[in-house]
């Protein structure tokens, strides 16, 4: 990839306080991630530069992603200008190097490859696994993780089966076809539901899904969904990559009823892929907190480790649960409150109840018996 970079004077690859992404450090400086500058050790591939992937690129490419890789066999048109990323300028030019053109133009620091190609076909899947395997940051090594943003089932299908053969973490994202509905899924093979264990209702009924497609009709063409969805799937990218919060297995989004359901899903016993089903044997047993976000799992050790040792106690405050409850006796007085305190309501322990108070209540009477002498009460 030359082209844009070429022309683009680099600006420090650290991130530091004099880089312009410094902003970015405020996560570091209020405790919410140790060590933010990880994210330049981290690389990502992104298969489909559309609507949900061309907006994802520029989110991770604005957190100062140490590489991307991007996928996508179509060219930009005018009717892609309803998504938050192409101009008019870039029709007639591949979708991925618009996009790398763009990005760079972003932030320069960031390693990019751009793969003009259908991953779908033989000769490009062959391609397509080499680069997961061997396309991180440092050349020979496996990238960080894969984003699947397609729009077809068969394209999520090879993305599906790439990242099981080679164990490879991903997150798949979608667009309802009223545009108004989305969500994202972390993919973890073996140990959550792969994308072969429970296929789209329309797949399972054998009707081709390209019945789907309307002519004239941008499916899934809000940009408002297009990027709450991509937000929603880079947020969880950074919280799985930089080690924070809780990494959303699945998280829907319902722009109709503002609703955003999330769940567990775990893999199918009867899932038709070989491979998953033995990586379920491998996996059995995993436990999701420890491998998924070993850090919530310290961060719990340490707080039960953590001995809480109050330097003042003026209040003469304690916690003890072997206290005996205090018996105040027909005419004791409770005890005084500290120095600096007083009782906003002074009670007398000693005060007697006037015998015209006191409610009567017979001991045989029954529920319905009782009601209605409340029900005549209240009358009046």
């Amino acid at each position: 990839m030359g082209g844009a970079r070429d022309k683009i004077e680099t600006m420090s690859a650290e991130v530091t306080d004099e880089n312009p992404y410094s902003r970015l450090m405020a996560l570091q400086r209020m405790g919410i991630v140790k060590n933010y500058e990880d994210i330049r050790k981290c690389s990502v591939v992104i298969v489909g530069v559309g609507g949900v992937g061309s907006v994802a690129a520029e989110m991770l490419t604005r957190c100062g992603i140490g590489k991307l890789l991007l996928y996508d066999y179509d060219t930009v048109e005018l009717a892609n200008m309803n998504r938050l990323f192409f101009t008019p300028d870039q029709a007639g030019l591949s979708k991925v190097d618009a996009a790398a053109e763009t990005l760079l133009n972003i932030n320069p620091d960031v390693n990019m490859e751009a793969h003009h190609c259908n991953i779908c076909t033989v000769d490009e899947y062959d391609k397509f696994l080499e680069r997961i395997e061997h396309g991180g940051i440092e050349e020979g090594s496996p990238v960080s993780l894969v984003l699947s943003c397609v729009d077809n089932y068969a394209a999520r299908m090879v993305v599906n089966r790439a990242c099981l053969k080679l164990d490879q973490a991903w997150m798949e994202s979608g667009v309802a076809e009223n545009a108004v509905s989305g969500h994202i899924q972390m993919m973890l093979p073996g140990r959550t539901m792969c994308f072969e264990c429970a296929p789209p209702l329309i797949v399972a009924d054998g009707i081709d899904e390209k019945t789907l497609k309307r002519e004239g009709v941008c499916a899934a063409s809000l940009p408002t969904t297009m990027g709450m969805t991509a937000g929603m799937l880079v947020q969880n990218v950074l919280k799985y990559l930089l080690g924070f919060g809780t990494v959303a297995m699945y998280l829907g989004y319902n722009a109709m009823d503002d609703y955003f359901p999330t769940m567990m899903l775990t893999p199918s016993g009867t899932c038709p892929n070989y491979k998953c089903l033995e990586l379920q044997k491998k996996y059995e047993g995993w436990d999701m907190v420890s491998s998924v976000m070993p850090w919530k799992a310290l961060e719990a050790a340490e707080a039960a480790d953590r001995e809480v040792v109050h330097e003042a106690n003026d209040w003469g405050i304690s916690c003890d649960d072997d206290e005996p409850a205090i018996d105040w006796g027909e005419s004791a007085e409770p005890a005084a409150p500290g120095t600096g305190v007083k009782y906003a309501f002074e009670t007398n322990v000693n005060e007697q109840v006037a015998e015209e108070d006191l409610v009567q209540v017979d001991a045989d009477a029954s529920v319905e018996d009782l009601q209605a002498q409340m029900k005549a009460m209240m009358k009046n």
